[in-house]
């Protein structure tokens, strides 16, 4: 395409827009109210990713050592456990420290037990998929020295049905609102096409390309969709920027986390922003190739 031709082509579509000023306007409407809910869900659902991988990254096996295990046998049980395919961390826990853990956690009264400490020395062990925990578990226990490798099986097992549910759910919802969106900015800017159908008509009877015909309409709904992306990158970024600051302090120090402001909001803002564009390209485009059988 010659440099001129996409020159006017590029004209058009901004006397287009400025000429059908309501039409324009309908259709920004619906771009944005659109975006604003997938931006809204698109956080939602991915701080929900977040939550749900960081609870799956905290399952762990608590691998309890028989009272009166020696060094020897305690560094022999730890290194067997390292060789295992799938292990990521193994970390050592006197009954000492045990004891003082259960004395933060649950108050003074443990102090009790300082002098005839009935706990195990135990082994903390992660696994590199926390879905292969019950597996790494299983082999554990038959280990020599090794009394019991407790992960809570059926509670577990709940959780990570509990969380691939959920992200299922998110994923077909997100997509569901996709196409919604598809659908209602597509009849939003078909409404736009049918009302100038006359002056498609007459392009084509004077010998105009099929391509010619639609450049301009394509880069129109190219400009609606940035226009309509505007509003709801400013709430989306707004929102989650007072809702991060808000809900950060409270999870500090704690194993579950939200994604951070940044990146995350710029990318979000990215993928709304090329949504806008692509919906109200895509909307242009397939609502003005009926009028093209002249």
């Amino acid at each position: 395409m010659k440099a001129r031709t996409y020159g006017r082509h590029l004209r058009e579509s901004f006397k287009s827009i400025a000429r059908n000023g309501w039409m324009t306007f309908a259709s920004v409407s619906a771009v944005t109210v659109t975006l604003l809910l997938v931006g809204v869900f698109i956080v939602l659902m991915l701080n929900m990713n977040k939550v749900a991988t960081d609870i799956e990254k905290d399952v762990e096996v608590r691998v309890l050592l028989e009272i009166g295990t020696e060094q020897s046998q305690t560094d022999q049980i730890e290194k067997k456990i390292q060789n295992i395919s799938g292990v990521e961390s193994v970390e050592y826990s006197s009954k000492e420290e045990e004891l003082q853990n259960l004395v933060k956690d649950l108050g003074d009264d443990f102090r009790l037990f300082e002098q005839d400490n009935p706990l195990y020395d135990v082994f903390i062990v992660k696994a590199d998929n926390p879905r292969e925990t019950g597996k790494i578990a299983g082999q554990i226990s038959k280990f020599e020295g090794v009394n019991e490798a407790l992960y809570g099986e059926a509670k577990i097992e709940k959780l990570f049905n509990v969380l691939e549910m959920s992200r299922n759910v998110g994923l077909v919802l997100i997509i569901g609102l996709l196409f919604t969106a598809m659908f209602l900015i597509s009849n939003t800017i078909k409404i736009t096409i049918v009302a100038r159908r006359r002056e498609i008509e007459i392009m084509k009877l004077v010998g105009a390309t099929n391509w010619f015909v639609r450049w301009p309409f394509i880069l129109e709904g190219l400009w609606l969709g940035i226009l309509g992306s505007i509003i709801p990158i400013a709430l989306v970024t707004s929102g989650y920027y007072y809702a991060y600051g808000f809900i950060k302090p409270k999870l500090q120090n704690n194993f579950i986390q939200i994604l951070d402001f940044t990146p995350f909001i710029y990318q979000v803002n990215g993928l709304i922003l090329l949504m806008g564009c692509l919906i109200g390209a895509w909307g242009s485009f397939m609502s003005v190739r009926k009028f093209l059988k002249v």
